[in-house]
């Protein structure tokens, strides 16, 4: 039962790693495209004709969108903020799922005519926008690059008059950070001279290792060439550190609750001292003897683990079915998410059978010496 327990928790708690991880991949997912490329060197570089057909020639490309981004301060009133502000083109929406975190509004940035902006939820409470009254044009200010003589620090700004279009909200890194306009604003603020900061890819969700490995030989080494996980590597590194180091510390339990059976495999020796002797003399030798019991160490463990894999996997099951530990309405997802993979459940039954291996190879070497059949 102390196996079986273990075993169960194991699967629980890696499983619902599993999902954490899983929703904070979804997240990014939204804002992030399958492949981005970006300049090896320098902040802006020239997405030009020939290089776009380059990258548009590789199998596997599906969608090509350009954008400019760099920091700027919204203006509301009195309310000010410092943003990052992302310049997109017509097809940013059907690169990326934005359109999936709009909590408010509509998402109309493809209209180069007018300066709209999307504004994250977070940024909109910091600066007192509000969508559902009258709405009045919010101001985005850059440095000016130009050399300017002025004394009045106004002049040192570049300052674009937006028209807020929809309010997106998805997590606190991404509502208190991003506004998103169309491209021809962003050149404008940012005196970009139609230069872009990335080329950002939609690609076959089957080939995008391929695509990236492609586009790097393509591109050379002007180019570094990244996909949603490695753009996010730090975050992702940090969960997969946090699943190996819970993984580790749970192993660690279960070695301890081996001992129950290093005990139990004990007693069974010494209570059976003298069925041994009488199969020894009967004609079985050590190596036979010590079988036995081994075999009885790996049917307490496999009958464990057995049983804690079920357990863990009911238990998960019914979380993903009925819900049963919730977060609440506030959070980003209203119940603990479950993720299963086939990959955990082999990697614990390995461990199960490896430690219960050596927790009963211990009693049963000690044990059962030649003093016991003589």
């Amino acid at each position: 039962m102390a196996i079986a327990f273990t075993t169960a928790a194991l699967v629980i708690i890696l499983s619902a790693m599993n999902g954490l991880t899983d929703v904070v991949s979804n997240l990014y997912n939204t804002f992030e495209p399958d492949i981005k490329i970006t300049a090896a060197k320098g902040k802006y570089f020239d997405a030009n004709v020939d290089l776009l057909k380059r990258i548009q020639a590789v199998e596997g490309v599906e969608l090509l969108s350009k954008t400019i981004t760099d920091k700027a301060l919204i203006k509301n009133n009195e309310q000010q903020v410092l943003v990052v502000v992302k310049g997109v083109d017509d097809s940013f929406d059907r690169v990326t799922g934005i359109k999936s975190a709009i909590s408010e509004g509509i998402y109309a940035l493809n209209d180069t005519n007018v300066n709209r902006m999307i504004v994250g939820k977070g940024i909109a409470n910091q600066i007192q926008l509000n969508m559902s009254s009258f709405v009045n044009e919010v101001s985005l200010l850059s440095p000016s690059k130009g050399k300017i003589s002025s004394i009045n620090p106004q002049d040192h700004l570049n300052q674009v008059y937006c028209e807020p279009c929809g309010l997106f909200s998805l997590n606190d890194e991404f509502d208190f950070a991003y506004v998103f306009v169309n491209q021809k604003t962003a050149n404008e603020l940012f005196e970009a001279n139609h230069l872009v900061n990335a080329l950002e890819l939609l690609c076959d969700k089957n080939k995008v290792e391929e695509v990236q490995v492609k586009l790097q030989e393509v591109l050379g080494k002007s180019f570094v060439v990244k996909n949603r996980y490695q753009a996010n590597d730090v975050l992702f590194k940090s969960l997969e550190t946090e699943k190996l180091a819970t993984f580790f510390i749970l192993a660690f339990i279960l070695v301890i609750a081996t001992f129950n059976m290093i005990g139990a495999l004990t007693m069974l020796i010494i209570e059976k001292k003298k069925d041994i002797k009488t199969l020894y003399n009967m004609g079985a030798n050590m190596k036979t003897i010590r079988n036995i019991f081994m075999r009885e160490g790996f049917l307490i463990t496999g009958i464990g683990a057995l049983i804690g894999l079920v357990i863990g996997l009911l238990v998960c099951l019914l979380q993903i079915k009925f819900h049963l530990v919730k977060f609440g309405n506030e959070f980003v997802v209203p119940y603990y998410p479950i993720k299963l993979m086939l990959k955990d459940f082999v990697w614990i039954l390995s461990l199960i059978m490896l430690i219960g291996f050596f927790a009963a190879l211990y009693p049963v070497r000690v044990f059962t010496k030649s003093d016991l059949v003589h």
